[in-house]
């Protein structure tokens, strides 16, 4: 028993690209039927560029793309991967809708981003943020990123033979900055202006943006067919199959129980160099299980071929059954370059209760991870001590460097020392479950803050210490009972409420709690995202993924500076100095991590020799590198 069913359900929520997934409601007409599409009004042709623009093979975040013009394929592909054969995955929760870019879509089915819908461009996992061609076959930038042109590939289409148009990409952008998910918004309102020259050319001004990421994040959005988009209902949930550009099409739907793709054998891209090696299952079969449990019991039962193993219990005792043994079913222990993230309780600071720094720092005190991981986890996990642990993005055991201190000179008490020079550390207890010095550490820093014990309550201006800490399956309650009971030795009343999925993503969503567990996965390159997760802008937008409701110039101007480094130090720099500020605000009571990634899959599918260096986790859901070898 473990926090298995935490991991793997927040991923879907916290994930690094913006159509991450929300739980939702009952079906709702359809967004995807074809009624006629108003017409978007003609953008303003972009201003005349002030520097020259340069044709590129890639697009890096920082420097220069890895990958040579004229590439074959990306390194942890195998183009030579045999087609054919079914994949099975099972995946945690439910779905509502097959339109994973909206809000009210509650929770869309997974496995549609990357095989259904693509992108202008395609990332590569093993650069920290690199793009390369897809259906944009070059791009035109000027060394400001001020100015871009995508040219598409004149061979593109959609699942329906469709051709694939620059009209496209102006009705994708339009329909997705004024009702697409909340990062996609606020990116693309950051474009001065975007015109389409002719029927295969995109041009945007983004002069002003001040945002050295935009241009990729424009490069990934995904192109929609204006006509088969109901702009009417886009809005809402929606079962009819989509039309997309990618190499599958769906074949069947139950809402929240399955969704079977069936690869498209006319798919365009199957030889673009970037496509090359991945897609190769004729069919994947995607299955939901609303108890964690069932899920693996299947896959004991050989009906799943592949499962992300997140519980060390099972990790340790679980893989005994018949097909482990006798080499039926394959363990592995991967391990790549990303950074570890954070996962932790964290306080709603919205709520008067949690706006003291004083009072969020000792209550973090009294998580006794020693005890927990002992008794609960096998010892297996590793306590985290920052936002991108164990990587060279993290600010634990480094003083600030004079790049970092620069950046954090107008901001003298956003830092505490210990943070600066590298010296905080998670409070470590003795592992007996009931450390009485660093309760007394936690009482002196509330009685400092004017909190006082009366009795066994905790006390300030009359009012006791209460809270709820909002659960959703067995094994988050498991985990925030044993984080009360601790609290419960200081004074502090905490109840914990076990809700359904829809009520949790309906609470999460509107900010209806008072703390929650909270997952921040993090990547090697991050951007634009941290401004949904950290800026002050996204506190009060619903649905945001600003869940401790921080609102701290401290923030947004770390993370304008890593959004505006050119070069790979002062990125580094200022993803550090971001890293001490968030650190030194105690939104979060940090959990633990994994350092390695745990995996089982049938002997009958097989990967690539080594994954790719940056990936969180390091095969998506429908593994897209993966290939069978049934006979």
């Amino acid at each position: 028993m473990t926090i298995s069913a935490i991991r793997r359900p927040l991923r879907r929520i916290f994930g690094a690209l913006p159509m991450l997934l929300m739980a939702g409601v009952l079906l709702a007409p359809s967004a995807f039927a074809a009624p006629p599409a108003p017409a978007a009004p003609p953008a303003p042709a972009p201003s005349a560029p002030s520097t020259k623009l340069a044709s590129v093979h890639g697009l890096a975040m920082h420097g220069d793309p890895a990958l040579p013009p004229g590439f074959d394929h990306f390194p942890y592909a195998n183009p030579q991967a045999p087609k054919g054969g079914r994949l099975r995955v099972g995946l945690p929760g439910t779905y509502d809708s097959l339109n994973p870019f909206n809000l009210k879509s509650g929770s869309a089915a997974q496995g549609l981003v990357g095989n259904i819908f693509q992108g202008l461009m395609a990332r590569s996992q093993d650069e920290p943020f690199t793009l390369y061609p897809l259906i944009a076959q070059s791009i035109d930038i000027d060394p400001a990123r001020t100015h871009l042109v995508f040219h598409l590939d004149p061979r593109a289409h959609f699942s329906d033979g469709r051709p694939i148009t620059a009209e496209d990409v102006l009705f994708s952008f339009e329909l997705l900055k004024s009702k697409g998910r909340p990062q996609q918004r606020g990116a693309y309102k950051m474009v001065k202006a975007i015109d389409a020259p002719d029927a295969h050319t995109v041009r945007l001004d983004i002069t002003g943006a001040g945002d050295r990421e935009l241009p990729l994040i424009l490069a990934i959005m995904p192109v929609l067919p204006k006509h088969a988009i109901d702009v009417e209902h886009f809005d809402d949930a929606t079962l009819k199959w989509p039309v997309g550009s990618g190499p599958y099409v769906v074949a069947d739907a139950k809402a929240g129980a399955r969704m079977l793709l069936r690869r498209d054998p006319n798919y365009w891209g199957a030889d673009i160099p970037s496509q090359r090696g991945f897609y190769n299952f004729d069919e994947i079969d995607i299955q939901y299980f609303r108890d964690g449990n069932s899920l693996f019991e299947a896959f004991k039962a050989g009906l799943l071929d592949y499962r992300d193993e997140t519980s060390t219990t099972r990790w340790s005792t679980g893989y005994d059954f018949p097909a482990a043994q006798d080499g039926r079913v394959i363990r592995e222990a991967l391990k790549n370059d990303t950074p570890k993230g954070l996962e932790g309780f964290v306080f709603n600071t919205r709520r008067p209760l949690f706006r003291d720094m004083r009072l969020r720092e000792a209550l973090g005190m009294m998580f006794d991870f020693e005890w927990v991981n002992a008794n609960l986890y096998s010892g297996l996990y590793t306590r985290t001590k920052s936002f991108f642990d164990e990587s060279e993005l993290s600010s634990h055991g480094r003083a600030a460097s004079a790049r970092e201190r620069e950046l954090l000179a107008p901001f003298p008490d956003a830092v505490r020392a210990d943070i600066l020079e590298g010296g905080w550390n998670p409070p470590q207890n003795d592992g007996s479950g009931r450390d009485r010095a660093v309760a007394r550490r936690a009482l002196d820093l509330l009685a400092a803050a004017g909190y006082r014990l009366e009795g066994d309550r905790l006390i300030k201006d009359g009012e006791p210490v209460s809270f709820e800490i909002m659960v959703k399956d067995r094994a988050q309650e498991r985990l925030a009972l044993n984080y009360a009971s601790s609290l419960q030795r200081i004074g502090v009343e905490v109840r914990v409420r076990l809700v359904d999925e829809v009520q949790y993503q309906r609470r999460r969503q509107k900010f209806e709690f008072d703390m929650m567990i909270g997952q921040w996965l993090a990547s090697a390159s991050p951007g634009n995202e941290q401004r949904n997760r950290w800026g002050s802008a996204s506190a009060t937008q619903e649905a945001s993924f600003n869940l401790a409701g921080a609102a701290s110039p401290a923030i947004d101007a770390m993370i304008a500076a890593l959004l505006a480094a050119q070069g790979h130090d002062d990125f580094v720099a200022a993803v550090r100095a971001y890293d001490r500020v968030l650190l030194s605000g105690f939104y979060v009571v940090p959990l633990f991590h994994a350092s390695e990634q745990w995996l089982a899959h049938s002997k009958d599918i097989a990967h690539p020799s080594r994954p790719p260096r940056y990936s969180a986790p390091m095969f998506n859901p429908t593994l897209e590198a993966w290939w069978s070898v049934r006979p």
